[in-house]
């Protein structure tokens, strides 16, 4: 006889594309960037923009672009050809000014959703690929920030997804077994990250990968975080 799961204590999300709108924040991130980046040259920023799969005039990530789930330093190393009078780090520096300055569109309204776990009993966090400070401007930004008890970046010494670095420092600080917490996120990375780090995974559709690419590492797949308590409640009914 199969064991029951066990019950959910804590829920770790990702930023971007699941507690906030991927596209409406990182379209408009991606081309002040690069026209920054440019100084005014529109040909090289849309090249640039190539690089990262970003298509300048149309304001549109490609599905494989680097920007959906990696790391500043990793989009830092796909622009740096086309930026050899700025170095690597400063590559970098601009990226994340440039993100803590984004604007940021909600998945759905933060605040109640996350009142509503906390009073459950949840422990939360985020595990981001983005840099830690304009993650926390960002949540700032929201007013969300108080709710979650553990934010890490990809610079925040734990590496970044979908290695599980973030997501067991997470279970370290909450002191919660990865059976008893779930990463919430809208790519892959987020969801190899979870079982890497032992947990159960689940994917929302607020990024731009589609269904038919998250569902098969994933446990469930929900039309947005919003849908998380009624998840919930089922497992909590099984």
């Amino acid at each position: 006889m199969t064991a029951p799961p066990a019950p959910v204590r804590g829920v770790i999300f990702d930023k971007d594309g699941t507690l906030f709108d991927f596209s409406t924040t990182w379209e408009a991130w991606a081309a002040a960037f690069l026209r920054r980046a440019a100084q005014g040259d529109e040909a090289r920023a849309e090249r640039a923009g190539a690089a990262i799969g970003f298509d300048l005039l149309r304001a549109r990530f490609a599905r494989d672009s680097v920007v959906i789930a990696g790391t500043p330093s990793e989009i830092a190393t796909d622009l740096a050809p086309h930026f050899p009078d700025l170095s690597r780090d400063a590559l970098v520096t601009l990226l994340n000014q440039e993100a803590a300055r984004a604007p940021q569109a909600e998945a759905v309204p933060l605040a109640p959703l996350l009142t509503g776990l906390r009073a459950r009993g949840l422990a939360l966090g985020v595990a981001t690929n983005d840099a830690e400070a304009p993650a926390r401007a960002h949540l700032e930004e929201a007013q969300v920030e108080r709710y979650f008890d553990f934010i890490a970046g990809s610079d925040s010494g734990y590496g970044g997804k979908p290695r599980p670095g973030q997501l067991v420092a997470f279970c370290e600080q909450t002191g919660l077994g990865p059976d008893a917490v779930v990463m919430v996120g809208d790519s892959t990375h987020d969801l190899l990250a979870g079982r890497a780090a032992g947990m159960r995974s689940i994917a929302v559709l607020t990024g731009l990968a589609p269904r038919e690419v998250l569902a098969p590492l994933a446990d469930a797949v929900l039309p947005d975080i919003g849908g998380l308590p009624g998840w919930l409640d089922g497992i909590a009914a099984l």
